[in-house]
């Protein structure tokens, strides 16, 4: 049996978003914008530079290209394009842009570091913007400051009771129906594309998901309560919008997390 040719090279013309810092200050009263800004530069304003890519492997992904055009831009003396990337393999959240407007580009449950240039047709335009949300200062170019991921977890993303050592692993049975449930919600890699696709730039997807894994659990049940509050409060805090129930985030998340679990966070919140 015959099979479409397809071709193996490409060429995109990539209009990137150029910015270092943020000229204002975005409110926040702890934010670190400004020290990335000082790091790499005064805050300017931004805007589109758009750069011809010619002769790509198919089998690249877009963060490949974007290394090609960074070896590029050093080597003509230019500031290379700046985002953020660790395993590449799409689980550690750390990757995350817009790719024509849509967080983490055009495929279902996939990461920008595992969008490969075969997805897209010879001669595309591809339009690449950082997460745009007040919560998620700029830093520079295509790369945000989520610390107010981690300041969320912070106030109450974890087990503090203290349990001595290690239990042997099945002194707590749990179900496997809840087993599996709780693994579902604790998928979540804290990527932001729920906030940068919501229209209020929420962040409720992120924090349902973090309390559904361990809310589920036996070892999550002493602090549920308190944990739930203290977590919501975080996030009103950092300045993330209110849920707008269009299930954007559901659509967007590269780890397709149901927003059901928004439902179940707004349950938790009746027990504390």
């Amino acid at each position: 049996m015959t099979t479409p040719y397809e071709p193996t090279t490409i060429s995109l013309s990539l209009r990137v978003w150029r910015q270092i810092g943020q000229p204002q200050t975005n409110g926040h009263p702890g934010g670190p914008s400004q020290d990335g800004a000082r790091q790499l530069g005064a805050a300017q304003s931004g805007g589109f530079e758009t750069h011809q890519l010619d002769n790509l492997s198919t089998n690249l992904s877009l963060l490949e290209a974007l290394d090609l055009l960074n070896d590029r831009l050093i080597t003509a003396g230019q500031r290379p394009i700046s985002f953020e990337h660790d395993c590449r393999e799409g689980i550690c959240g750390s990757c995350g842009f817009l790719v024509n407007g849509q967080a983490h580009g055009p495929r279902a449950a996939t990461t920008v570091c595992q969008l490969y240039l075969r997805h897209f047709r010879d001669g595309d335009t591809l339009e690449l913007e950082p997460w745009r949300a007040k919560a998620f200062p700029l830093l520079a170019d295509l790369m945000v400051d989520r610390g107010g991921f981690d300041r969320i977890i912070a106030a109450g993303g974890y087990c503090s009771v203290n349990t001595g050592n290690a239990p042997e692993a099945n002194a707590i049975l749990i179900g496997k129906e809840q087993a599996t449930s709780s693994f579902d919600a604790a998928t979540c890699i804290g990527c932001g594309a729920c906030v940068a696709s919501c229209r209020h730039a929420s962040a409720s997807l992120f924090v349902a998901a973090k309390l559904a894994h361990l809310g589920q659990l036996p070892q999550g049940q002493p602090e549920r309560a308190r944990r739930a509050r203290a977590m919501v409060d975080q996030m009103d805090a950092e300045g993330f919008g209110a849920c707008s129930n269009h299930l954007e985030c559901e659509a967007a998340c590269p780890k397709e997390i149901a927003a059901d679990w928004i439902s179940w966070m707004r349950r938790e919140l009746g027990r504390s």
